[in-house]
């Protein structure tokens, strides 16, 4: 596609970018940056989600940058992203080692350790709260202090346990595939671009690093009919993983020789999938598949529907959108599809006119068969 180059437009620019300095100050007001990371924990967890970027600070620079706009915020931290230095990749994280502070089985009301409602706004009766209208510095300082008083020590200290996987008493009993271990190094999608068929490596990334709504989007299309029966979360949790990289004194040692680096919180998600198998002489048999999803911070509805996605995408039938790996994997990126859509902005000159005279064509000639009539 070609465009025609704009000349003189530098000082149209330089006051386009002046008018969005003005439009964020008119009111005489500003967000600070820890304001934003301190209010703002959901939408801090989807960009850094979608960025595969983890820093809360950061992310809030880039929301206040992009006032607001999810969009704007991970093409900035993504670009942000790019000009790192790669330093160390971490050693295998195992999920199993998570300090827990929310953990809910849809499948069976009584897990080991018990289920762990933890913050969410799932029991609220989403009705708009105007007393934030009147919030202070006072009477936030006071609730903290009642709150933390009143907090049940024995309840913070199982939330700080390492708590058995529910699938894994499913696979105990065979009633679920136990997955061999693979340690295959996995494929980077932000190193080298995507090939078809993708590793399950890639699906994942992507997924992960998918934009949140188009994934919810498509796994909802996928529970309505596109591919998939009612699933059941047999699991989710969120909490804080620790990382851990190699010590370069002693490099591809055991894990006590690595170097803590940190936690992370991440949202994972193990969803139970009936299947039925068809066996020898016709007969079917009922089996459990599951599917996985696992993003940054408290993401639930995205790790929910990235397990979704995950399972809909191994049965692989193209003529079904939600199993098209092409279809699927191409068009959830925030960056990709938001930058593309937006592009339809710039200057599209010549094309237009390429087309603008072949529809004047299109009209001459049909006057002058017309007349000839």
């Amino acid at each position: 596609m070609g465009y025609v180059a704009v000349k003189g437009g530098t000082q149209a620019i330089e006051e386009s970018l002046q008018r969005i300095q003005f439009e964020r100050l008119k009111n005489g007001k500003f967000l600070d940056v820890d304001t934003i990371e301190a209010g703002m924990r959901g939408l801090i967890d989807q960009v850094m989600s979608e960025s595969s970027f983890y820093s809360e600070q950061l992310a809030a620079l880039a929301i206040k940058q992009a006032e607001g706009s999810p969009e704007e915020a991970v093409f900035l931290l993504r670009a942000y992203r790019s000009t790192l230095p790669r330093k160390h990749y971490s050693k295998l994280v195992k999920p199993e080692e998570m300090r827990v502070e929310r953990r809910i089985s849809a499948s069976f009301k009584d897990i080991p350790g018990g289920q762990i409602l933890g913050a969410s706004t799932d029991y609220s009766h989403r009705m708009l709260d105007f007393d934030l209208m009147e919030e202070t510095e006072d009477r936030v300082s006071s609730w903290l202090q009642a709150y933390i008083g009143a907090e049940d020590t024995q309840a913070a200290e199982a939330a700080e346990d390492r708590l058995p996987k529910v699938l894994d008493y499913l696979r105990k009993e065979g009633l679920i595939t136990d997955c061999p271990l693979d340690n295959t190094e996995p494929d980077d999608v932000t190193r080298t671009s995507l090939t078809f068929p993708a590793s399950r490596s890639e699906k994942l990334q992507i997924l992960t690093r998918g934009q949140t709504g188009a994934i919810t989007s498509l796994a909802y299309a996928v529970i309505r009919g596109y591919g998939m029966i009612h699933p059941t979360v047999g699991e989710l949790r969120v909490g804080q993983l620790p990382i851990y990289v190699e010590s370069p004194l002693h490099p591809n040692e055991d894990d006590d020789e690595a170097y803590y680096m940190g936690e992370i919180k991440v949202s994972e998600v193990e969803m139970l999938v009936p299947a039925t198998i068809e066996k020898e002489n016709g007969v079917k048999e009922l089996k459990l598949d599951f599917g996985y999803g696992l993003c940054f911070g408290q993401n639930e509805t995205k790790a929910i529907a990235m397990s979704i996605l995950d399972k809909s995408l191994e049965g692989g039938n193209k003529s079904v959108p939600t199993q098209n790996e092409e279809f699927v994997l191409y068009h959830i990126d925030s960056v990709e599809s938001t930058g593309f859509i937006s592009h339809l902005k710039m200057p599209h000159y010549v094309t237009f006119q390429s087309k603008l005279n072949d529809v004047r064509k299109t009209r001459q000639n049909q006057s002058v068969e017309s007349e000839e009539e």
